[in-house]
């Protein structure tokens, strides 16, 4: 019942950021591009790394790793957005946009994996 509650609560706090991050984003460059969903997806892929990397060197309780890995990264990052915007980037025509949303959200969130994984190792 604990990871539960964690799951819970992480969820709270990732569904806010991911909504504040998302107005910020819209704010500093506006909506031609889905910028919000490429930026919380790669903070929550390097977050995502580092909790990998966290728990592999230590013994992390599991209900942190239910609050941040499960509840607050899960609610943070958007898949389900990023294909949704992407698929109305291809709807409307604009293929360079959809192939360019796709390759910055794979190729970018697979490297800030990495660089979160790599912050946590160099400091072993």
């Amino acid at each position: 019942m604990n990871n539960l509650i964690a799951v819970a609560l992480g969820g709270a706090v990732g569904a806010s950021a991911r909504y504040g991050l998302s107005l910020l984003a819209i704010k500093l460059f506006g909506t031609g591009f889905p910028f919000g969903t490429l930026m919380v997806n790669c903070i929550g892929s390097l977050m995502m790394g580092a909790l990998y990397a966290w728990g592999d060197v230590s013994d992390l309780p599991p209900a942190l790793k239910a609050f941040v890995g499960v509840g607050m990264l899960g609610a943070l990052t958007t898949f389900s957005t990023f294909s949704n915007e992407t698929l109305l980037l291809m709807q409307e025509g604009d293929i360079v946009k959809a192939m360019l949303n796709v390759l910055l959200n794979v190729g970018l969130c697979l490297v800030m994996v990495y660089v979160g994984q790599q912050l946590v190792y160099a400091r072993i």
